[in-house]
Formats: structure tokens, sequence, C-alpha cells
């Protein structure tokens, strides 16, 4: 059975507050990238930050929350980076957002050295510890997948070969001698745990039985979503015991 350890850094919680935000209705989805969002009843075509399906949260009229766009120049004004989802709350969409706080919550914990975009074998690992002459990697994958079980996501939301070469590579690091982790920042409120998404990728789901198997620990980023902000509120480990 894992064993579960729950570690906290109430003085340096991660946290990414958003500024110049307007909100809007969400109309439909153009393609991967850009959508159709409602700004004071005007339709505008905004930047979507994240490629993934997002059917079950962009769903006609939901309320979104759009952030400004710092270029003057560029061809669309905003950014759409949460949405509410009834029964939710918000979720933050923002593909970027997780690596970004993950970043900032491993700075807070005693690692002699933090490093993101570490090269190991054929992959480009998110970051690089090391820790009393240990060395450490951790991968981090973002969650804004509900599964039926109301305090659990699933990922992936669409397949992804580059998620089972990352766990398959993690798994021979471990067997290496490395620490390693597939850590998953959940984007959504009140979700505590992250399951394979088996429908829609079972390798997926295999790859992470594997590399936990080989030692690789799996890392639950609950977090607060609010609107314009998001915070990790707690990092729950499980790992083989």
């Amino acid at each position: 059975m894992p064993q579960n350890i729950i570690e906290r850094n109430d003085a340096g919680m991660s946290e990414i507050i958003y500024e110049n935000t307007v909100s809007g209705r969400f109309v439909r989805r153009l393609n991967r990238f850009t959508a159709e969002v409602l700004v004071d009843d005007r339709p505008v075509t905004v930047h979507v930050k994240n490629t993934g399906r997002l059917k079950e949260l962009l769903v006609p009229l939901a309320a979104v929350t759009l952030q400004k766009a710092g270029d003057p120049k560029r061809r669309t004004a905003y950014d759409l980076i949460s949405v509410y989802r009834e029964g939710l709350g918000w979720v933050n969409i923002d593909s970027l957002i997780p690596n970004e706080l993950m970043k900032r919550w491993l700075e807070g914990q005693p690692y002699d050295l933090v490093r993101p975009e570490y090269t190991y074998g054929a992959s480009r690992f998110d970051f690089y510890m090391e820790k009393g002459g240990e060395r450490y990697l951790t991968e981090v994958k973002g969650c804004t997948l509900l599964s039926d079980d109301p305090v659990a996501g699933l990922f992936p939301d669409a397949p992804t070969l580059r998620g089972v070469k990352h766990l398959n590579e993690l798994a021979e690091a471990a067997g290496a001698g490395w620490h390693c982790a597939v850590a998953f920042v959940i984007q959504m409120n009140g979700v505590v745990r992250v399951d394979p998404n088996e429908r829609t990728q079972p390798e997926f789901g295999a790859a992470l039985a594997r590399a936990v198997k080989a030692g690789v620990k799996v890392q639950y980023c609950s977090c607060h979503v609010e609107a314009d902000r998001i915070r990790i509120m707690e990092v729950r480990t499980d790992a083989a015991s």
C-alpha cells in the first residue's frame, strides 16, 4: 500500500495572482488556440492558454476570466485563464501555471539547487534538484479534468505520447539511483488526487504503474482557485512503502 506524505510550506506557499483581468462569457471554441468570448456583450476572439479538449469546461455561456495581453501588437487582446463550472467553482486552465507554481514551491523546500528544464536521456524534464549530493528529477502535469469522484481528477484529457515517454524515462532514472517524481498540479478546488484516464489513454496508466514500481513518486498538489488567482495549498506524495 502507498504511504501518504503531506508536505506544507506555509511561509513560502506558492501563489500566482493575475493582473488586468476582465470577466466574460464563453461562446465557442474556434480552434485549439482561440475562442470567441462575450465581453460586455461584444464578441471578442481570445487566446486559449491550453490546447487540451476542455469540453466539460468550455460550454456556451460559461463564465470565464480573461487577462489583457501585454503586447498591443498581438492578434488577440486577451488570454482565457479560468472558467467557472457549476458545482466545482473556478478552474484555472492556464497550461503555463503548473510549472510556475511548482517552481515557487520547490524553491521553498530545502534543496541546495533547483534548476528548470533539465535533459536526461532523450527527455527534457521540468525540474532538476540537488540536496546533500543526491539528484532529483520532477516532471509536472497540470490537471483540469474532474472524474466521477468529486475529489479526484483525471489525466490526461487527450492522448499524450510525450507524457508516456516522460514516465518511462523517469522509471529509468529511478533505477539508476535518482530521486524521481511526477507532480500533478490540480487546477481545481477540492480535488486531492489524480487518477490515470484509462478511457482516453490506457498506455499512460500502464506507464505510470511501471514508473511507480520502479520507484517514481507521485505528488498531488491541491490548489485553491479563484477567478484571478491560484495557490498551492498542500502537496501529498504517494510512494511505495
